[in-house]
């Protein structure tokens, strides 16, 4: 079962991804390192509610 999820940058809290993952077998939030277009440089991404 996935779920939709949205990523939020660390440094500025801007929402700019959207993805799905697996809550099954996922313990803590999820964290990608994206571009972010506010900070202009890639930044690390977490899940936010």
């Amino acid at each position: 079962m996935n779920n939709k999820v949205t990523l939020a940058c660390k440094e500025c809290g801007s929402r700019n991804y959207s993805t799905t993952s697996n809550k099954q077998t996922q313990t803590e939030r999820l964290e990608l390192k994206k571009y972010c277009n506010n900070c202009g440089a890639h930044t690390v991404h977490k899940e936010t509610k």
